[in-house]
């Protein structure tokens, strides 16, 4: 592999989904490593500095053709990319010619180590604030309260001695949580979180312990997420019959409906019969009388979990960049549990999760893949402004660690350092994509 200090490695915090397609995620990769580099690329050219060689993967070059002093290529190992220039190797001779790296001063080559991640950030807002004025699509459950429905027996929470109908009115120093901020309360397992419930006209002080679930070890205090309707059919069963936005999904006669998917089966039986929907709103159940309809070849109601809408450029621009911003806090997050050793390493997927998610994503429609690699572009700046030698914040560190000594650090100490990097992150990704087929197959 040839050796650059301006590095992209593919290995991000992502969630596993079925095994899927090359293709998706061959548009994924390939869009964030071209961006990434082409940032680095841009700006070394900007500062005059000779590019030698960008690429698209690694190791043996498999095409490509040069232009001026560049070697523009597609290499073998698709794991990301590198832009290779003149002078950066702290094993290479210099000869201290105008147009090496190590020739311009330092604020240029801090510009160029920082240029690829930047790209990265502004292309992840740039995309969702693009798919948000076309289509914004969320789970109403995630911004609505913690209402506690279904309770797993054992878990923390029964065990705590929460019952049906608590409300969570208090989560750590969050006041009046929603479902999205409990989720990212409880992923780091085996950590106590302080909370307070509504019981009626009592509050309950409880301590609740994530306990680590699954292949990825996700953290889960064992409270359920109901469905709550986040869109009515206009004209349909259920707006007819009064169900409204934001209701929570109790029982269709009296069977329990944990999802969407339930209560659809169950439709197929009762067919056109009238049916008795049981919802909480505003912290009391109701029982509303609907008859199905024939919809699009099965009996519905008229209702879904997911709000769509259209954005405003302005309000897609703003709910894009919170969107990036609470992502990046995310992976702050886990990598701070990881070194605390309260978060598994499994929690983190490369190659192989990433083509299991994109290509889920894919078969849903354009907007769910853009979604999705809008959040690993921000997940693949994050982890290269990791103070790490190899990557792009390595380079940044000792560009700022210079600045203050005012001289070059040791040129035996970089090369020790870039060759440890180097071999570490090699174990990495092997450990990485051992967990990425580890969970494929208990898939």
């Amino acid at each position: 592999m040839p050796f650059s200090f301006h590095t992209s490695f593919a290995f991000f915090l992502a969630i596993p989904a079925p095994i899927m397609y090359p293709l998706a995620v061959a548009f994924v990769l390939g869009v964030l490593v071209f961006v990434h580099e082409f940032g680095h690329y841009a700006v070394a050219k900007l500062c005059k500095v000779r590019v030698e060689v960008f690429s698209l993967g690694f190791g043996k070059r498999l095409w490509g053709f040069r232009r001026g002093d560049t070697d523009y290529r597609l290499s073998l190992l698709p794991l990301g990319g590198y832009v290779k220039m003149s002078g950066e190797n702290p094993m290479e001779d210099r000869t201290g010619d105008a147009g090496e790296f190590m020739s311009h001063p330092r604020w240029q080559r801090f510009l160029i180590a920082i240029a690829g991640p930047a790209m990265n950030i502004i292309l992840a807002v740039v995309v969702l604030t693009g798919v948000y004025m076309v289509h914004h699509d969320y789970n109403a459950v995630l911004h609505a309260p913690v209402d506690a429905i279904w309770i797993t027996p054992g878990s923390s929470a029964a065990k705590a001695g929460l019952q049906k109908g608590d409300r969570i009115i208090a989560l750590q120093d969050i006041k009046n949580p929603d479902w999205k901020q409990l989720l990212e309360a409880e992923i780091i397992p085996n950590q106590p979180l302080n909370v307070t419930v509504q019981r009626g006209e009592t509050t309950l002080n409880v301590k609740l312990t994530a306990e680590a679930k699954g292949s990825e070890q996700i953290g889960d205090v064992g409270l359920e997420m109901p469905e709550v309707v986040g869109w009515l059919e206009p004209g349909g069963p259920a707006e007819k019959a009064g169900v409204k936005v934001n209701d929570v999904l109790i029982s269709l006669d009296g069977k329990e409906v944990h999802s969407i998917v339930d209560m659809l089966v169950q439709l197929q039986t009762t067919k056109d019969k009238p049916v008795q929907l049981t919802v909480l709103r505003d912290g009391k159940e109701s029982t509303i009388n609907i008859t199905p309809m024939l919809m699009s070849d099965k009996f519905r109601v008229g209702l879904r979990p997911n709000h769509v809408e259209k954005l405003g450029f302005q309000a897609a621009l703003v709910q894009s960049a919170i969107d990036c911003r609470e992502n990046s806090l995310l992976i702050f997050k886990l990598v701070g549990g990881m070194l605390q050793k309260k978060v598994s390493i499994k929690q983190m997927s490369g190659p192989i999760g990433i083509m299991k998610i994109s290509g889920e994503a894919a078969s849903i429609g354009w907007a769910p893949l853009l979604y999705v690699m809008a959040l690993i572009s921000i997940n693949l700046a994050i982890f290269n402004l990791f103070p790490i030698p190899i990557l792009d914040g390595g380079l940044m560190l000792m560009l700022l660690i210079e600045s203050i000594m005012r001289r070059d650090i040791n040129q035996q100490i970089k090369e020790r350092a870039y060759q440890a990097a180097f071999v570490a992150l090699i174990l990495f990704a092997a450990v990485v994509i051992f967990n990425d087929l580890a969970k494929s197959f208990h898939g």
